[in-house]
């Protein structure tokens, strides 16, 4: 009896630790979607010489296409994804990637010395040639989220000919004005919680804020609701690294390496070269979408950018539950109004591009 309990013990230690081995090192995939003409990878491709990991995913691949811009820095969306695209997958064929020294595009031994967003554009622009040429369309869709609206801007402005709109999630703009909306919002909320103390310390911050040398603490902006209401947005991460297929325990470690690269040295690239500066006219049609309590991005910053900027067309959003996260917070939503405005502002742009001679 006693041989026979030790026999199970090591049976399951065994499975446990086998268990333990795939999920670090295992094969990765992207589930499939159902549909004669459905697409559904998830690979490395090499662009401007180092290996990208790019997911695609779609009902139909002859659908338009959308590049999206992660933020972060360094902070890939697709451990987790999958869960809030889907109904943007019926319509859209929809291009996901780690950039250059982030997630699965963390390659150990490459030296990322020279790791800038002039090179992030170069690599989202050789990007779009891929995607274009692989589905036989002449124009994407661009859309960026966080500080991927940093290198989206960029691009859109240097390449208008390869997009047929950009759209800016959680828009950056004015960074000292961004910044000093955010710590006004956790002051105001701290004492109105009661927690006088903590709005004191912070309000020690407001000097080096002003001057652009520090930021507003983004653990207490969450903590006050100003990044995501209505999802988990930590959780997805832990959530999506234990349990999705898309990524495993190495890219994880990935993951976690290139954030430590990337976000000190382009969050300081975007405090001293500030992206209104920077960009003051698109050639094509744009869109700022914000989440009425994002203070993650200031949403009275971006609006003072989007009256600024010159464009053939724009339209400034707003949605109204949400924080950050208004693609994700809002999913149901946020798919209706960009398959609306899709639909009515467009389409007709892309018949002439699309569809066969």
């Amino acid at each position: 009896m006693r041989t026979s309990r030790k026999r199970i013990r090591k049976i399951v230690l065994v499975a446990i630790l086998l268990l333990i081995a795939m999920k670090m090192f295992g094969p990765t995939w992207t589930p499939p979607i159902r549909g004669a003409n459905s697409i559904s990878t998830l690979k490395q491709i090499e662009i401007n010489g180092t290996g990208h990991e790019v997911m695609i995913r779609g009902k139909d691949r002859h659908n338009p296409i959308i590049i999206f811009v992660h933020g972060g820095p360094g902070c890939s969306e697709i451990p987790y994804v999958t869960k809030y695209q889907d109904l943007l997958e019926q319509y859209f064929t929809i291009v996901q990637y780690d950039q250059r020294g982030s997630g699965k595009s963390y390659h150990f031994f490459e030296d990322y010395s020279g790791l800038n967003s002039d090179l992030l554009v170069d690599d989202l622009l050789a990007l779009t040639d891929y995607v274009e040429q692989e589905f036989g369309q002449n124009k994407v869709l661009l859309i960026g989220h966080s500080f991927g609206t940093y290198i989206g801007m960029k691009a859109a402005a240097k390449a208008p000919d390869k997009f047929a709109a950009y759209i800016g999630i959680g828009q950056v703009a004015d960074h000292v004005e961004s910044e000093r909306d955010s710590l006004a919002f956790i002051i105001d909320r701290a004492k109105q919680a009661g927690n006088l103390k903590e709005a004191e310390q912070l309000e020690l911050l407001r000097g080096p804020v002003e001057r652009g040398e520090s930021y507003t603490p983004r653990s207490v902006i969450r903590k006050y609701g100003g990044a995501a209401r209505l999802i988990d947005d930590n959780g997805d991460y832990y959530t999506g690294f234990l349990f999705h297929p898309e990524y495993n325990g190495l890219d994880v470690l990935r993951y976690v390496k290139g954030v430590a690269l990337s976000q000190e040295r382009l969050l300081q690239e975007e405090t001293e070269h500030d992206i209104t500066h920077l960009v003051r006219k698109l050639d094509i049609p744009f869109y700022f979408v914000m989440g009425q309590y994002d203070y993650m991005t200031s949403v009275k910053a971006a609006k003072k950018y989007y009256e600024e900027l010159e464009a053939p067309s724009k339209d400034f959003i707003v949605f109204e539950q949400s924080a950050h996260y208004p693609q994700f917070e809002e999913k149901e939503s946020f798919a209706s109004w960009l398959q609306q405005t899709w639909t009515q502002s467009l389409q007709s742009l892309f018949i002439t591009l699309i569809l066969p001679e």
